[in-house]
């Protein structure tokens, strides 16, 4: 078995890119369409993404968030309305010029984005401050007419949720803003096994139109960053500009303050990068589409099919996604399958299984083989796949933690770069010119200000000015 997964997929260590496209194509995640940079979610990857959206949809509803949907289409007109805002997407728009056989009279961008549209919106129906606060969410795909494209991490089209609320007054946003940015940090360590770090975009990178920006960053195995989720407090800036306004206690008229934020199938893209080894896909136990798979052995004998459809429909009602698998393919293969796709969990049954009243479960990340009584199979299998959700965190922060530097002299930051990768820590003055300074020679981009800072010095190592903030450094994808 071993052999044969290394002949289908790249070994990480010798291509980590080629890695990770041999495992979003092998686990049958997505295809590739006619149009460059659009790709096909497959059934398996899909239903990851119906698995992510289910857990966090419900986390969105305990903060009272209602779900809407925006139109797909935005007119130019309003677009332009937000100076900033349009400015950072205008490189990545898609344009309908066309409807049918006539040319339209104005130019309609495919959404990249949908302040825009709430914005209008919410100058419709809001009124009295009585209807606020008012939160929102869309499920739904968005265009970004990107230059280049990796499945999961850069689409021209992908799927995503955006929420923007309003608020009466600024310190209700700006709290909002962090509690959905937890939720996202919570979803992502408790569902994904991810651990984050939590902090604050600089100026330059900041969502366009923001006051701020807070986003959660993970380190992927190859060492570099993925930002997971993102969370912006926009002030009363977007309100002005689309006249969104209501009457107050004190009946006069005022503009909400709004907050947005979102996370995308990316998020798939990162829990292959963080968890998945040579043999394929490794997926946290609370989001695969198949928590545990049946391998009938010795299928053809008495009793063994009957057993484990049996087993089947006793897992099932305990809400353990499970399949049967009683194809003609050989026990080999089917391991070796359902280790690619990254089910957490494989119970072999056979008829000697049988005449002892047990089987055999095998954990996807630790392969060790456990034999379990079947009347007590609910309960085993429930306690393994806590045992890999906690396995693969551990395994992940400890990746973290060992590839994380402090660095006081920009000597070090660029060393540290060139030879280790990772996340590096420093103080820093809060001047973009030393942001740019280390992006061009050091390769690394500014991660964020974690909200936990740290005194490593008085100085930037960049300029030797006085420091301002602790700050991570990182390549990113």
């Amino acid at each position: 078995m071993e052999k044969k997964m290394v002949e289908q997929i790249t070994s990480m260590e010798v291509d980590f890119a080629q890695w990770f496209t041999d495992v979003c194509k092998k686990a049958e995640l997505i295809d590739y369409s006619s149009i460059r940079g659009v790709f096909i979610y497959r059934p398996y990857g899909y239903a990851i993404w119906e698995n992510i959206q289910r857990i966090l949809d419900a986390e969105f509803k305990k903060q009272g968030v209602e779900n809407v949907y925006m139109p797909l289409l935005i007119p130019e007109s309003l677009l332009q309305k937000e100076k900033d805002h349009v400015e950072g997407f205008a490189p990545e728009c898609a344009w309908v010029t066309t409807g049918g056989s006539e040319k339209l009279e104005e130019r309609y961008a495919i959404r990249p984005t949908s302040e825009t549209l709430f914005c209008e919106h919410f100058a419709n129906v809001l009124h009295s401050y009585r209807e606020l606060p008012m939160k929102y969410n869309q499920w739904c795909s968005v265009i970004r007419w990107e230059k280049s494209s990796r499945p999961f991490l850069r689409h021209r089209e992908f799927l995503w949720q955006e929420g923007h609320t309003i608020h009466a007054t600024a310190e209700e946003a700006k709290a909002f803003t962090e509690t959905m940015l937890n939720v996202y940090a919570d979803f992502c360590e408790n569902v994904l096994a991810m651990p984050v770090t939590r902090g604050r975009k600089t100026e330059k990178e900041k969502f366009n139109g923001a006051e701020a920006t807070y986003t959660i960053e993970c380190m992927m195995h190859d060492r570099k960053a993925l930002q997971a989720g993102t969370s912006h407090y926009f002030g009363d800036g977007f309100a002005r500009q689309f006249d969104v306004e209501f009457t107050d206690k004190n009946n006069k008229k005022t503009n909400p303050h709004e907050t947005s934020w979102g996370v995308s199938t990316r998020l798939i893209g990162g829990i292959i990068m963080t968890h998945g080894d040579d043999n394929g896909l490794v997926l946290p136990p609370k989001i695969a589409p198949i928590q545990a798979v049946i391998i009938p052995i010795a299928a053809h004998k008495g009793g063994v099919l009957e057993a484990a459809d049996e087993l089947l429909g006793t897992l099932s009602a305990a809400g353990i996604r499970t399949k049967c698998d009683t194809s003609d393919n050989s026990a080999g293969w089917k391991f070796a399958e359902y280790e690619m796709k990254g089910v957490p969990v494989r119970i072999e049954l056979g008829p000697r299984d049988l005449e002892a009243g047990q089987c055999v479960l095998v954990s996807r990340v630790t392969r060790e083989k456990k034999i379990v009584k079947l009347e007590n199979i609910v309960e085993e299998v429930t306690a393994i796949m806590d045992e890999i959700h906690n396995a693969l965190f551990e395994r992940a922060l400890k990746n973290r933690e060992e590839h994380t530097y402090t660095a006081t002299t920009f000597e070090e930051m660029k060393e540290i770069a060139s030879t280790k990768g990772g996340f590096v820590k420093t103080m820093w003055c809060g001047d973009l010119e030393c942001e740019l300074k280390v992006k061009e020679e050091a390769g690394m981009s500014s991660r964020c200000m974690p909200f936990v800072q740290e005194e490593i010095s008085d100085v930037c190592p960049i300029c030797g000015k006085p420091a301002k903030h602790m700050i991570y450094w990182g390549v990113a994808y």
